[in-house]
């Protein structure tokens, strides 16, 4: 008998994918927690019957939240990641050779342990010498932090629970005054195609506590609508003037120069939303 797993992702839409097996399955304090083995995408990582990351396209979230706010500073050396438990942002922010200390803050330890059980590529990262992992909840994680980091990644799962503070003004303050001078942060945020409301009210939030704002787009096969958003917020570096080196020399699978510059190109109806407030 066939065995498949679906992700109702919105009213009417879903995303079945074939199971060879389930390896994990436990709940923690926060969510639950499961790793299938997959037929399409090799292992998958769930959060409350969410996928979080899978084996095959993983590399594609993990790269575009990391590499565009990071290549688009000039010399970052402090970084913080809030979530990223799995560890897959991680290892792309140690690309980066002028990277010399990473915070990273997870609110669930179970993540972080599933991750390094059944994604051990990602989860290696969690244990370099540069890497500090903080089992803390991140809004108050950065009280006492001013001018603290050069990037502050934010790699939170939906705004439910816990999470829903990580997409408030109040948090998008927080992380500006813990930015050094000429810092940038980048968060993902939803979809254009199924939560465009989300897309919409980040970028006007975060351009409210930040003096420019940019919307950029990636492709992710298992994500809802298979297209993702990201919002960055800056303290004054333009991300669209890359080094084209900085960004080329950079070992990846999906990021490149020209889809760095690419990423920030959005349909019109997206553009419309955006400028007007428009929440659908």
């Amino acid at each position: 008998m066939e065995l498949w797993f679906t992700e109702y992702q919105a009213e009417g839409v879903a995303l079945s994918l074939k199971v060879r097996r389930s390896l994990h399955h436990e709940v923690s304090p926060y969510q639950r927690i499961d790793v299938l083995e997959t037929e399409a995408y090799g292992r998958v990582l769930l959060l409350d019957g969410m996928v979080m990351t899978t084996e095959r396209d993983g590399h594609v979230y993990s790269e575009m939240l990391a590499h565009v706010p990071l290549v688009a500073h000039p010399h970052p050396e402090r970084v913080l990641i809030v979530g990223g438990g799995d560890g897959g942002v991680a290892c792309e922010v140690l690309r980066h050779a002028s990277v010399r200390t990473v915070d990273l803050v997870e609110i669930d330890a179970a993540v972080l342990r599933v991750a390094e059980a059944f994604f051990p590529e990602a989860g290696k990262c969690l244990r370099d010498p540069r890497v500090h992992v903080h089992v803390a909840d991140g809004f108050s994680f950065l009280d006492g932090r001013t001018a603290h980091y050069d990037v502050i990644l934010v790699d939170s799962t939906e705004p439910v629970g816990p999470a829903v503070q990580l997409f408030e003004l109040a948090f998008y303050e927080k992380l500006r005054n813990s930015l050094r001078s000429g810092g940038l942060f980048a968060a993902q945020t939803d979809n254009p195609w199924l939560k465009r409301e989300r897309v919409v009210r980040a970028h006007h939030l975060v351009g409210r506590a930040f003096p420019h704002v940019w919307t950029y787009l990636a492709s992710i096969p298992t994500y809802p609508s298979g297209l993702w958003s990201f919002t960055l917020g800056s303290l004054g570096p333009d991300p669209l003037a890359i080094e084209d080196a900085r960004a080329e020399a950079l070992p990846t699978r999906y990021y490149t120069p020209e889809v760095h510059r690419a990423s920030f190109a959005l349909p019109r109806e997206l553009l419309v939303a955006l400028r007007e407030g428009r929440e659908a």
